[in-house]
């Protein structure tokens, strides 16, 4: 009897497991998507334009008065990300509001210090350290060890993101 019920559990388990799984990995399909979207939505109301229609300045570049409006919509991204639980205990946003904002700045066309021509050797160099960081972080949860820096291993593959444009390969 006991084997009957771990199997039914089991089975339970295994379809919630399926169907958080799926809904992450739809999410997860969808995030560049809507970093795209809003990306577009930000261009189309505060890129300059000339009296053609052809963009002069996109937003990210804007400075001073003209980049108040930008300045509003930044604030309110932000407060958003710390209301879904983006924030440290002291009431600060974490890293990963500014890797999302950078995100959407790069889907808007600009482009990071040090990455117009391919990176730089800094750039390379850190990207190097931070995979290396990235891969060391995994394999000691491979291992089974329980490890602090588990807990900021996803803004660490995202921070590489945002660095390198690539997603973290595990191990290459």
């Amino acid at each position: 009897m006991t084997t009957q019920v771990i199997s039914v559990i089991q089975g339970i388990d295994q379809s919630i497991l399926d169907e958080a799984e799926i809904a992450l990995v739809d999410g997860v399909a969808k995030t560049g998507e809507l970093i795209q979207t809003y990306a577009d939505a930000l261009s189309a109301v505060f890129n300059v334009r000339d009296a053609n229609g052809n963009v002069i300045a996109i937003w990210p570049s804007l400075t001073g008065k003209d980049k108040k409006g930008i300045k509003a919509r930044r604030a309110s991204f932000v407060q958003r990300m710390i209301l879904r639980g983006h924030v440290k205990p002291d009431g600060k946003p974490t890293a990963t509001v500014d890797t999302y904002w950078m995100r959407v700045k790069i889907a808007s066309g600009y482009v990071p210090r040090g990455k117009v021509s391919g990176t730089t050797d800094v750039d390379a160099k850190t990207a190097s350290e931070l995979k290396t960081i990235i891969n060391r972080i995994l394999k000691s949860e491979e291992d089974g060890q329980d490890c602090h820096a588990s807990t900021i291993l996803e803004e660490l593959k995202d921070l590489y993101h945002v660095l390198t444009g690539e997603a973290h390969d595990a191990g290459k």
